[in-house]
């Protein structure tokens, strides 16, 4: 439930936003915009806009498939409060952009959008739990664990290249957080991820 009113939130403030510029420069995160103005709402509202119609897609269609295994395991298997849920969300969005706001927090022309920072957080807690459990890039299943690392490298790479608005840092720390925030609400996850680790398995359905 929380999973889809969060989409569905992102998706109509991003559809509006694809054709009101004065409502993205309003909510986009703007380090400078922070610093100066003092801002610090943009920090939760960056997340419900997004560059284009795939940027959106892509991010919404993860979080969907990831937060509903989320909320199915860590809610009603694990016993964490749905209200746990959300604000591992929105702390997603917040942490997972702070090393961006402090390299940026003095550049103007600095600016990023997208909720993948929190979506991001939401992908490698569920992986915590189910490693294994198959992913489709494109048409090729790829273990979660195998495409957890690939991530990371590739977000380090494209966040050195900075050639868009998409902030691949906070892909990478929001995948960081992701892991320690669960870590910390659910201790016994480290038990499952190591016993799931040494235990592969390997199936031909989604995650």
């Amino acid at each position: 439930m929380i999973t889809l009113i969060i989409i569905i939130s992102t998706v109509i403030i991003s559809v509006i936003g694809f054709s009101n510029n004065q409502l993205i420069n309003q909510l986009i995160f703007s380090p400078y915009a922070v610093t100066e103005q003092k801002q610090w709402y943009r920090f939760i509202t960056s997340g419900f806009i997004h560059a284009d119609l795939n940027h959106l897609g892509f991010n919404m269609l993860t979080l969907y498939f990831f937060g509903k295994n989320w909320e199915s395991y860590y809610i009603d298997y694990l016993g964490v409060s749905p209200i746990t849920y959300a604000l591992f969300y929105f702390l997603a969005l917040i942490v997972s952009q702070i090393p961006s706001f402090l390299k940026n927090s003095k550049n103007y022309h600095y600016s990023s959008l997208g909720a993948s920072g929190a979506v991001s957080a939401i992908v490698f807690s569920g992986i915590l739990v189910m490693p294994w459990n198959t992913l489709y890039i494109f048409i090729l299943p790829v273990p979660a664990i195998v495409y957890a690392i690939g991530f990371l490298f590739y977000s380090v790479y494209m966040g050195k290249k900075e050639i868009d608005n998409i902030n691949h840092d906070a892909h990478f720390w929001g995948a960081i957080f992701g892991v320690v925030f669960s870590l910390i609400i659910k201790q016994e996850v480290i038990s499952i991820f190591l016993f799931e680790l040494v235990h592969p398995h390997f199936d031909l359905h989604p995650l």
